[in-house]
């Protein structure tokens, strides 16, 4: 059976009065006596009738509502920003359509379509890893679609952006297994189109020249998926473990990156930190349950979700055209546990 919405016509013929007159006394029109309104207003009630949201945006020209697209809604850290978007939004009055790339570019470019198809009043958007080509987003801006870029952003786009301190983040997590006596420092990364892994790759890399440890490519791996696709991290994993010179310390990108590190290291025989300590970027709430419990880099997750919202609503309430735009760069938090220590007891 397909649903069917009350329309205004319906209360019309119901009450017997014209569309025009049921239309005005829904929106309290001066020009309908108080009789007439209350009848109108009672019997809408009483069938539950609600405004039709589509008619009402393209009398509006807004929708009310923002498109959100990120890689993965079951990530830690797109879900912590996920909600920090709809606690902005919902205290806005808009409505958040979320959507999932996969880390694919096609994928992207089909979401970004629709959501535009649906008169979206803005995006919120997460880059894909697969994305080399911005020309899909670069037609809906030229245009006047308000677009945010958040956590994985693009300087191709002119526009408000939102990330994390991903240069300091690596580069504390790095000197902090340095100061732990750790000396060959791997580092299992996202797909390089990404502005997040370039980043926290030259964090990376400054804190091992500035501690005078030569810099070797052969110790950075790159998974494109960004860890969703197991096999990927095992293989980057597995290819540092055969090297001649084996890692004694890890730097993870991702909460997947991270934890499928660890499975293939236990797999291995290896015993954290032991034979291999690991840090990793993640924005998980478990991190102190891990065995041993992981040392991490967390992203301001959910404040990065508001500040992005409040910049794109601030675009699409703007009277005027926005042309001055900002980068906002939140700071990072270093969690030293477990799975850095070689000793127990042991401090930085």
């Amino acid at each position: 059976m397909k649903f069917e919405t009350v329309t205004i016509k319906d209360i019309a013929k119901a009450l017997g009065l014209s569309t025009s007159t049921v239309s005005r006394a829904l929106r309290g029109s001066y020009e309908i006596s108080p009789e007439t309104k209350k009848l109108v207003l009672e019997y809408a009630e009483k069938i539950n009738y609600r405004p039709n949201p589509i008619a009402l945006s393209l009398k509006e020209k807004r929708s009310l509502s923002v498109g959100v697209i990120v890689c993965e809604i079951a990530n830690n850290f797109f879900s912590q920003a996920i909600n920090g978007i709809e606690s902005i939004a919902y205290n806005r009055g808009y409505h958040v359509i979320i959507s999932q790339s996969h880390d694919s570019m096609e994928r992207e470019m089909v979401t970004v379509q629709h959501l535009a198809s649906r008169s979206v009043d803005g995006l919120l958007v997460s880059l894909a890893s697969e994305t080399t080509d911005l020309s899909h987003f670069k037609q809906l801006h030229d245009k006047g679609l308000p677009i945010v870029f958040f956590d994985r952003i693009t300087d191709e786009i002119t526009t408000h952006k939102v990330t994390a301190n991903n240069y300091k983040g690596a580069f504390d997590a790095t000197q902090h297994l340095i100061k732990q006596g750790f000396t060959r420092i791997a580092h299992i990364t996202n797909s390089p189109y990404l502005s997040i892994t370039r980043e926290r790759l030259q964090g990376y890399k400054e804190a091992l020249q500035q501690n005078n440890i030569p810099y070797d490519e052969t110790l950075v791996q790159y998974c494109n998926h960004g860890g969703m696709i197991f096999s990927e991290v095992e293989a980057a994993a597995l290819k540092l473990l055969r090297s001649k010179q084996k890692p004694d310390a890890i730097l993870t990108a991702s909460d997947r990156v991270t934890t499928s590190c660890m499975s293939v290291f236990r797999a291995a025989g290896l015993k954290i930190p032991e034979d291999i300590a690991v840090i990793g970027f993640t924005n998980t709430n478990l991190a102190d349950l891990f065995y041993p419990s992981l040392s991490a880099i967390r992203q301001p997750a959910f404040e990065m979700g508001q500040v992005a919202t409040e910049l794109l609503i601030q675009m699409i309430e703007s009277k005027r055209p926005v042309t001055e735009f900002e980068t906002r760069v939140l700071e990072t938090e270093l969690f030293v546990r477990d799975s850095t220590k070689r000793e127990k007891g042991e401090v930085e």
